[in-house]
């Protein structure tokens, strides 16, 4: 069966199998040239909504009609067929009754039995009927043929026999025909069998089946094909859309014109997708060639940024190492110098000392730094009260607020957090001081605590003159002054708010700011909430320090100038001191076991390949009780990891001589105990 090439006008191909295959998403637009401005924007499409598959829908389609027709003609065709047929089957057996009545009409008249026998036999002998019976109202009956006891398989057809002129005795009359006055004399019936009738009758009904069969699986055949030589394309484009979906754009529908006499609308179809697949495939080359460039510029910068980072962090530690070493002499030599200085001397050393100490606190603000950046500080989350913390902050600013004339306010509102506690007081000290630093006479900081939805919120507000959005964005960079453009040390060295931003990162918050010009600043971060019924009390004080007369130190370091430092102020104290150079000299003084030290001080770096972590371990090994502290300038990253990873306890120079003692105080109290 050959199928019509549809016609110009038909609908384009990717429109029908839109409409075949389902709700079509529009596909987003390629780049392009844009659309000029008098073009009017396309009107929406209307969902449409199919149902089955394209193959099915072409099988209804060529089969439902094929079977209609052929069933159709096949039934007119034989019915026409069994009319004919018992057409002539009636007339063949009517015409012999007729016959057997006009060749009987005299023998019938005159009573001559032998010849109406005759009559029916030779009635018999053409083979048209099976049997023959003439009869009359006088008791003449003649009969031919075999009685069956049956009459389902036999017809019997019926003619009188009149009594007419030879010159109008006509066998083949038809019924009805006699002339007036002309009256019946007797009866033929004729009886003829049905069986081959009836076989005939079922082979034509069998051929009419059969032919409606052929019709209808040359249908189905031819309707097959058909279906399949659209939908197997159109099951290549569905695959390859699919594939391009995933991104697979190197795939391609393999559908192309097989014929001569034009375009095939599919074949039109899968080639414009084949070149959708290139142009896709072209993009994504493009895209990726972009991609690596950008990342390769991207490496090359992080790179450049990490190495920036690592010679940051070796100057850093290179340069605190360096300053720490002279500026611990030589806080160790002030501090031994002021009690015997002269009412005279006594001003220069007391101003010496202040310079020293802000020098320590800038490098100790460096060292914070460090160990923020080298992650070698751990938070050890408590339940907090913030009530606790902010008495302890009152107590520890509520002097500077006095000294500036600036009102401090504390409210906790009876809540607690989950935190580190002294990374907790760190940051909301650094942001109060800071506060106090900007806040105008007679101006208002108000430390606050509310409730929010993530927690607990701190805030730390003042009335100043605020900041302008434009520094915003860098005052938590590293040595970042507002308003301090002269450096003056007195109002910090721009590391405060650095730190506490690190903090924050490692408490898991974030500090905000909202500050605006002449409108004062607020800075705050959120921390979870704690149950203040669940926060354990503070401990109590510690007992007084204990005099140190007596304590047997050791003092382990290569420079000179520390040695004597280490050892008058020692001596002051009521020590008995001993300086070592070496870390050998150290390990061997501390195995001959004839002097048992309660305090080992050494220096990380000693002279040639000392290393003061080894003299430390064989403190910790040879004499157990002694303290063993040491006592470093370095604060590289990899030093603090170093040291944390072995649980050195570590000193960080320059030592204040007061923290110093506290140490060796609280020492010689719990070794007394």
């Amino acid at each position: 069966m050959s199928t019509a090439r549809p016609s110009d006008s038909t609908l384009p191909a990717t429109a029908a199998s839109a409409a075949i295959a389902g709700p079509v998403s529009v596909p987003p637009e390629l780049p392009g040239p844009p659309p000029s401005s008098s073009s009017s924007p396309p009107a929406p499409l209307h969902t449409l909504i199919v149902r089955g598959n394209l193959q099915n829908d072409l099988f209804r389609l060529g089969v439902v009609p094929c079977a209609a027709v052929a069933l159709a003609l096949t039934g007119w065709f034989t019915h026409s067929r069994l009319q004919t047929l018992e057409a002539a089957f009636d007339a063949e057996g009517q015409a012999v009754a007729r016959q057997v009545a006009a060749m009987s009409d005299l023998s019938l008249y005159a009573g001559d039995l032998p010849a109406l026998q005759n009559v029916a036999n030779a009635a018999l002998r053409g083979g048209q009927v099976t049997r023959v019976e003439i009869s009359n109202s006088a008791g003449v009956y003649v009969t031919a043929g075999p009685k069956t006891t049956s009459l389902a398989q036999l017809r019997m057809f019926t003619s009188p026999v009149t009594l007419r002129e030879a010159s109008r005795a006509n066998a083949f009359a038809p019924a009805g025909s006699t002339t007036a006055g002309d009256t019946p004399i007797g009866l033929v019936q004729t009886f003829r069998d049905t069986t081959a009738y009836t076989r005939e009758r079922s082979r034509s009904l069998i051929a009419g089946i059969g032919i409606a069969l052929v019709a209808l699986l040359a249908a189905w055949a031819s309707v097959r094909h058909m279906a399949r030589t659209v939908a197997r394309p159109l099951r290549r484009v569905s695959r390859t859309v699919a594939a391009l979906e995933a991104g697979h754009f190197e795939v391609r529908c393999g559908v192309v014109e097989g014929g001569t006499r034009g375009t095939h609308e599919l074949a039109v179809l899968a080639h414009d997708i084949d070149r959708l697949a290139e142009r896709l495939q072209h993009n994504r080359q493009v895209s990726e060639e972009r991609v690596r460039e950008a990342t390769a510029v991207a490496l090359q910068r992080m790179a450049e940024a990490e190495q920036a980072a690592l010679s940051r962090a070796r100057f850093l530690a290179a340069a605190s190492h360096d300053l720490r070493q002279p500026l611990h002499a030589m806080g160790l030599f002030i501090d031994g110098l002021l009690p015997g200085a002269s009412a005279t001397q006594r001003p220069a050393v007391l101003r010496l000392q202040e310079s020293t100490e802000f020098m320590g606190v800038l490098l100790d603000d460096l060292l914070e730094i460090s160990r923020l950046d080298a992650q070698v500080l751990t938070p050890a989350i408590t339940k907090v009260s913030l009530a606790a913390l902010f008495d302890q902050l009152d107590a520890q600013h509520a002097a500077a607020a006095v000294e500036a004339r600036v009102r401090l306010r504390w409210s906790d509102r009876g809540m607690a957090v989950r935190t580190d506690a002294a990374m907790l007081r760190r940051i909301v000290g650094n942001l109060v001081t800071n506060a106090l630093r900007h806040a105008p006479d007679g101006g208002t900081v108000l430390v606050a605590a509310r409730r929010s939805d993530a927690g607990v919120r701190i805030e730390v507000r003042d009335n100043g003159v605020g900041i302008a959005p434009i520094h915003q964005g860098r005052i938590f960079e590293e040595f970042y002054q507002v308003a301090n453009t002269e450096r003056d040390r007195r109002r910090g060295f721009g590391l405060g708010l650095a730190i506490c931003a690190r903090i924050a990162t490692l408490l898991g918050t974030r500090i905000v700011v909202r500050s605006a010009l002449q409108a004062g600043s607020t800075f705050a971060f959120t921390l979870p909430a704690a149950r203040s019924a669940d926060v354990v009390p503070a401990e109590p004080p510690p007992l007084a320090p204990a005099p140190l007369a007596g304590l047997r130190c050791l003092v382990v370091d290569d420079d000179p100038a520390i040695l004597d430092g280490s050892r008058t102020l020692l001596a002051q104290w009521g020590c008995e001191v001993e300086c070592v150079t070496t870390g050998a000299e150290a390990i061997a003084r501390l195995g001959t076991g004839d002097i048992r030290y309660d305090a080992v001080l050494c220096d990380l770096q000693l002279a040639g390949d000392g290393d003061g972590v080894d003299v430390i371990d064989a403190a910790k090994r040879l004499q157990p009780d002694a303290l063993a502290v040491l006592v470093s300038g370095a604060t590289g990253p990899e030093v603090l990891q170093r040291l944390r990873q072995g649980g050195v306890m570590l000193l960080t120079k320059p030592v204040a001589p007061a923290k110093l003692r506290a140490l060796l105080t609280t020492r010689r109290h719990v070794y007394a105990s």
